[in-house]
């Protein structure tokens, strides 16, 4: 079979920077919100039309971050503490024979503005600048199945850390809230997803930790059974 030529139809406007922090799944972390920026060849209002009935989509991409990293026969889940190997066709690894990802999404609307064509989404799992190769709606009597097994991903990932804030964070809230919408809120449920590599998760861990949300640095560390924010900082240019 020859190979296949696939184009962009949009890119991701996506609140995560890094790869680090993004949760494993989509709506893991509502207040994750993005915006799809059509390219100019399908900035056309009417690829659209009626997708407002339609409170969540399915978003087919590209792994361009790993694309040319390669791939294995069999990958180390992080559910399964990174150190047992299962095969790539039972995971959902980034590291595949073709890039390619699927995430589910809710629909917050589109607009036009000028030239650009934009689709609003929540629930975001992608990295910022994620090519898009296609959309397609989520139809709950196709999509969703009730008695559905799913290995060793059955439950769903999270930790019961309690998230506290320091003096020094709240403080940064309150400089920054009004510029970020549920900042808080954003950090929190990014948080309880708890992001660490799966080798790193102990209650013991010193180690200070930072991630990227929107532009800004938020620095973090685990004290015993509890998640404290440092700090929340515009990135350095």
């Amino acid at each position: 079979m020859l190979p296949m030529q696939i184009t962009p139809i949009a890119y991701i406007n996506s609140p995560y920077k890094q790869k680090f922090a993004i949760p494993r799944q989509p709506n893991l972390v509502r207040e994750a919100r993005g915006e799809i920026i059509f390219t100019k060849d399908f900035a056309d209002p009417n690829c659209l039309r009626g997708i407002e009935q339609f409170s969540h989509l399915w978003l087919i991409f590209v792994f361009h971050e790993t694309a040319d990293k390669g791939w294995s026969p069999t990958v180390q889940p992080p559910r399964l503490g990174g150190r047992e190997s299962i095969g790539v066709f039972a995971t959902r690894s980034t590291f595949r024979p073709n890039p390619i990802g699927l995430s589910v999404v809710e629909n917050l609307g589109w607009e036009q503005k000028g030239s650009s064509l934009i689709l609003k989404v929540g629930g975001l799992d992608l990295l910022d600048g994620t090519p898009l190769i296609d959309i397609k709606p989520y139809v709950p009597y196709a999509d969703l199945i009730a008695n559905a097994k799913a290995g060793f991903a059955e439950l769903a990932p999270g930790s019961d850390y309690e998230l506290i804030f320091s003096n020094k964070a709240e403080q940064d809230l309150g400089e920054l809230g009004t510029q970020y919408p549920d900042l808080k809120a954003f950090i929190t449920s990014v948080l309880k997803q708890d992001p660490r590599p799966a080798w790193r998760k102990k209650d013991n861990d010193e180690k200070r930790y930072g991630m990227s949300l929107y532009d800004l640095n938020i620095k973090w560390r685990i004290e015993q059974k509890s998640i404290l924010v440092l700090s929340i900082c515009k990135e350095s240019s």
